[in-house]
């Protein structure tokens, strides 16, 4: 946890969802706002994914996601704002399948960004905002 003049600013970590690879934390909760860092398809365990189909690795960018939530004591129901990054925008199909039956009937803002290449080659990357406090 880290201080500053606007207020607390408290860092999220949980062993649930992969492990930051760099100098960021997992999500950031600050003055009623959860900021989730991007979410590569790495597994909690480290194990990466980057040989997976697009499908599993969307899961498993979800599945992180939701797992530094619940660590923040939020759901996806608590999301405000979700960020996608899609390595090709012909998967949009198949991520907005999944995305749904993740969320079900909570509809977020959102955007889906094609872009040409992600980090290590995969083809997922998830960002979020979400309510830090109920």
């Amino acid at each position: 946890m880290a201080g500053n003049q606007a207020g607390s600013i408290h860092l999220i970590s949980t062993t649930n969802a992969a492990a930051p690879g760099g100098h960021y934390a997992q999500a950031v909760a600050h003055q009623g706002v959860l900021y989730v860092s991007g979410q590569l398809p790495i597994r909690a365990d480290g194990v990466h994914s980057v040989d997976q189909p697009f499908e599993v690795q969307v899961a498993i960018a979800l599945d992180n996601l939701v797992a530094i939530l619940n660590a923040a004591g939020r759901s996806t129901r608590d999301l405000l704002k979700v960020t996608v990054y899609v390595a090709g925008i012909e998967h949009w199909p198949a991520f907005d399948r999944i995305y749904a039956r993740y969320l079900g009937e909570h509809r977020p803002a959102r955007a889906v960004v094609p872009v040409p290449a992600l980090h290590h080659g995969y083809l997922i990357e998830i960002e979020a905002m979400a309510l830090a406090t109920g």
